[in-house]
């Protein structure tokens, strides 16, 4: 079947048919860098990043566009407690994410534009919104008017005529709906200020998104995406602007990643209840926790914990010990026997592997279904070496089930290690009390003790490093160490 994408507007899937032939433009709603990233926004990147590389994979000439909000009364704020200037937090922050992006695997958008870049486009659309009766001017900046756009709360399902009657907040004077948002914002004493026919001030928030897809995808594009936090009112406010100001449809598709949650309830900083991707990072390798947010589809919640992560683990750990197995039987494969119903039957399931990984991305980019082919693959092509095959069939069933895993993998950007790799990672995430120039020492002196016959010693030698979590085996060529997970 062709791809379809649960479209929130809609509320349902739908086959996709971008705007032009073969082209796609994406555009997601990015950070405020005012902080480090929590897992959070980890799990949004990471969901969009697969959702660009499969794209891509179907050979989509993609162009996604990703902002950065650096700007923003959280940005100011900041830089008050820490006796800063608001774009040196700016510049701090952005740095930062960068920094745990690269850890967790997720590429660089094709355009990261910043909302300070593209002031000038903001005045010039809150300009057009004034001019056709969208929005208004007060003492303390410009408002769009929400009552005016008979659309709005499409994408939300949201009723403004029933929400405005239940609203408890008192609503603020100088607004004319309680739901009226700012498009610009008078400047305040000690505030960064831009010039505007409205006197110095700066933007609001949602215009900006508004501005930057504009400037990089045109007045319309296929696929606006976010978290699910974003359909209202950011997603809403930016429909409602957009469509005022251009006359055009904004966004052909709507895709929301659902929250990550602790104890039911969505990590966020202003509950206090979040892990920053750091934190996570000092315990677990990145890649755990990559497989861990791929694990879920997108639009569902994850209850995240760190047991959540200790599990993932050794199903990636099995993943690892497999291409290690399969790097050695290539190695070493003899050719001894005529094909058999065991090569049969391998073929068959290890033929349709790539169809079963396509079929799950493209039932809305199912990455937990996607994931699970891999595991899926990885158990059978044990069991067929179990059954020491050695074929001239065998040795090609191998290699082209090895090159599909490596393909598929590589469009959610997962199992990017060598195993020897994987094993120091794991080294270093669970802390052990050795060093592997240490594991590598003990190894030579048990190798000589072996040599000559110390079996005790050899014994003794085996038995510390399993007491740190060090696993040998001994195979043809020598002897290797894994971390017991």
């Amino acid at each position: 079947m062709g791809l379809k994408i649960y479209n929130t507007m809609s509320g349902k899937k739908e086959a996709f048919v971008p705007i032009e032939d073969n082209r796609v433009g994406m555009y997601v709603c990015g950070v405020t860098v005012y902080d480090l990233c929590h897992v959070g926004h980890a799990r949004s990147a990471v969901v969009f990043d697969t959702i660009s590389r499969y794209l891509r994979f179907r050979n989509y000439d993609v162009k996604f566009v990703k902002n950065f909000t650096d700007i923003d009364d959280k940005i100011i704020n900041r830089a008050n407690e820490e006796g800063k200037t608001w774009d040196e937090i700016a510049e701090t922050y952005t740095k930062e994410y960068y920094e745990d992006m690269t850890k967790l695997g997720v590429a660089a958008p094709d355009v990261e534009p910043k909302a300070t870049g593209h002031i000038a486009g903001m005045i010039d659309m809150i300009g057009k919104l004034i001019d056709k009766g969208y929005a208004y001017q007060t003492d303390d900046g410009i408002y769009y008017e929400v009552g005016k756009f008979v659309g709005y709360g499409m994408l939300s399902k949201r009723d403004i005529s029933s929400m405005e009657a239940g609203a408890r907040v008192e609503i603020d004077p100088k607004k004319r709906n309680h739901f009226d948002f700012a498009l610009w914002k008078s400047s305040k004493e000690g505030e960064p200020a831009w010039e505007s026919p409205w006197g110095r001030g700066r933007p609001g928030w949602h215009i900006e998104c508004s501005v930057m897809s504009l400037a990089h995808l045109g007045e319309t594009f296929d696929i606006h995406g976010g978290g699910a936090d974003l359909i209202f009112p950011h997603h809403e406010n930016e429909i409602a602007q957009s469509c005022a100001a251009t006359g055009k449809p904004f966004a052909k598709y709507w895709i929301h990643n659902g929250f990550i949650t602790i104890d039911k309830e969505k990590m966020s900083k202003s509950l206090g209840n979040f892990f920053t991707i750091r934190d996570i990072l000092k315990e677990f390798d990145p890649e755990v926790l990559r497989v861990f947010l791929l694990s879920t589809h997108y639009g569902s919640p994850i209850e995240f914990s760190r047991e959540s992560l200790r599990q993932t683990e050794p199903s990636l750990d099995r993943v690892y010990s497999t291409v290690l197995r399969v790097d050695d039987f290539l190695r070493l494969f003899k050719e001894k026997t005529q094909p058999s119903k065991d090569d049969a039957d391998f073929g068959i399931i290890a033929g349709s592997f790539k169809d079963k990984f396509v079929e799950a991305m493209n039932d809305d980019f199912n990455t937990a279904a996607a994931v699970a082919t891999i595991f899926d693959i990885v158990r059978e092509i044990n069991r067929y070496l179990d059954k020491k095959p050695s074929s001239p069939e065998t040795k090609r069933l191998i290699e082209k089930a090895a090159a599909d895993i490596k393909e598929c993998a590589a469009v959610l950007n997962i199992i990017t290690k060598t195993p020897q790799e994987w094993y120091q990672a794991l080294l270093l995430s669970h802390k052990a009390d050795i060093t592997e120039s240490e594991i590598e020492k003990l190894i030579i002196k048990r190798r000589q003790a072996r040599e000559n016959k110390e079996w005790k010693l050899a014994d003794e030698i085996r038995g510390t490093l399993d007491s740190k979590g060090i696993i040998l085996e001994d195979k043809e060529g020598g002897t290797i160490w894994k971390v017991r997970v």
